[in-house]
């Protein structure tokens, strides 16, 4: 192969001609950003995103240059994966935006043209999520006012991007001061300097719980698409704080009209009364509590997920697990599901009275095999205790000395309240997703009309 003079500029396939030097053997190195398909002939670990790829190339022919394929010297390759602000594939949103910056917001790509959506549709899950709704959540006053900018026109979705802004109104960035020399135990502080060199002090930046607005915003219309569709609804609702939980509920008889009765969102009366007294108590202490947010999804027709890496749970589990103090995640039996036999945990099938196939149990959660099975959707999710109290801790400044601190601002007390559009959010954003990418497959033109039920009921 014939070098070329690193004075020379050389094109790279996404058009840049910036490079720099590789100090060890003064070999050019060029930066360009592709497609992960483009290497994935030669590794079996990455797949699914964008990576930035620098290292030598070689000519090919007059003027187009091409990566050395070799296995050998893919080693000698650095990958450096994108930037983790998008989420989904055929229903895809990225959202923007700090916690005292200017606004927050989200832009939406791969929404079916002629939707009928409004702003209210959207407002009011965000008026769920919002703060200063009760005294047990963030005193922060905002009224989370959406505003949408592109892609719906006279009331329907136009197939185009469409983008959601909502303005920030109450930012405080003094009340973070110290918290621009000391890091804040359990929180992001110091892994966005370890990552960045450089982070948004006020409110925490992108770690921020403020940052789920656009994720709310976008799971708004992921629920009007999904509802529209098959009828699908999403519900979730407070199971547990700290050691209080509503052990005897039906996920089944759950309605939002009681989940929305009180402040805690828990459908139990009894027991929301005694998470309420106990969330004022840690309050007024300076401390914080976690708990569990449960989640059900109904209506939802067989088929959705795919084997292996894509199976359905892992989906929802990393939807889920991206949220801020998020820690745990289970589907159906979840962990308890250990202490069973094999023949007490499975699900046996019967025929019902209109001849579908179904389990006499839901001990699966709705999937088996990574696919969703027609069954009720049931899954947990665990959230640690609000890392910012208002008690002092010991921790360590930006500058490495051993320091204490503590935490100002305005925090919840209990994230658990305002969790629950959030877990929805992220739940709905993946079954619109699948609900596309099952479509997409399996309903080709080529498809036979004739197939028009399955044993499992419900036809996507």
């Amino acid at each position: 192969m014939k070098r070329r003079s690193h004075h020379h500029h050389m094109q790279t396939l996404n058009g840049s001609n910036q490079y720099t030097m590789n100090s060890l053997n003064r070999i050019p190195t060029f930066w360009i950003s592709l497609p992960l398909s483009y290497v994935s002939s030669y590794t079996n670990s990455l797949c699914g995103s964008t990576v930035f790829i620098t290292r030598r190339w070689d000519r090919v022919n007059k003027s187009k240059y091409c990566l050395r394929s070799s296995y050998r010297k893919l080693l000698h390759t650095r990958l450096y994966m994108g930037n983790g602000n998008s989420f989904g594939r055929c229903f895809r949103i990225s959202t923007w935006g700090e916690s005292h910056g200017a606004g927050v917001g989200v832009t939406i790509d791969g929404c079916p043209p002629q939707l009928p959506l409004t702003v209210d549709d959207i407002q009011k899950e965000l008026d769920r999520r919002r703060p200063g709704q009760s005294r047990i959540v963030t005193p922060r006053k905002e009224q989370d006012e959406a505003e949408i900018l592109s892609g719906v026109v006279d009331g329907q979705t136009i197939g185009t991007p469409i983008a959601i802004l909502v303005r920030n109104q109450d930012q405080r960035p003094q009340d973070y001061d110290t918290v621009a020399v000391k890091y804040r135990p359990s929180h992001a502080d110091a892994t966005y300097d370890a990552k960045y060199g450089i982070r948004a002090v006020a409110g925490g930046g992108r770690s921020s719980a403020r940052e789920t607005i656009g994720r709310v915003a976008a799971g708004a219309v992921a629920k009007k698409i999904l509802a529209t569709y098959c009828k699908m609804e999403i519900l979730g609702y407070v199971q547990r704080v700290k050691d209080i939980s509503a052990q005897h509920l039906d996920p089944n008889q759950v309605t939002l009209d009681q989940i929305e009765k009180n402040m805690v969102r828990c459908p139990d009366e009894r027991v929301a009364q005694e998470m309420i007294e106990l969330i004022d108590k840690v309050r007024r202490s300076g401390d914080s509590l976690g708990g569990v947010v449960e989640c059900i999804v109904r209506n939802v027709p067989a088929g959705l997920g795919s084997p292996v890496f894509d199976k359905l749970e892992a989906e929802l589990a990393k939807a889920c697990m991206s949220l801020p103090a998020s820690k745990g995640f289970e589907i159906g039996s979840g962990f308890s599901g250990t202490y069973m036999t094999g023949s007490e945990h499975n699900d046996e099938f019967y025929i019902d009275s209109d001849g579908r196939t179904r389990t006499r149990t839901n001990r699966s959660g709705g999937i088996q095999g990574g696919i969703s099975n027609g069954e009720n959707i049931i899954l947990r999710v665990a959230f640690k205790p609000t890392s910012t109290i208002g008690k002092i801790q010991k921790t360590v400044s930006r500058s490495g000395e051993e320091v204490e601190l503590r935490g100002k601002g305005r925090h919840d007390p209990c994230v658990l309240p305002r969790a629950v559009p959030m877990v929805e959010a992220m739940v709905a954003l993946v079954m619109v997703d699948q609900l596309m990418q099952q479509r997409a497959q399996s309903f080709l033109p080529f498809r036979k009309e004739s197939i028009t039920f399955h044993s499992l009921g419900k036809q996507l």
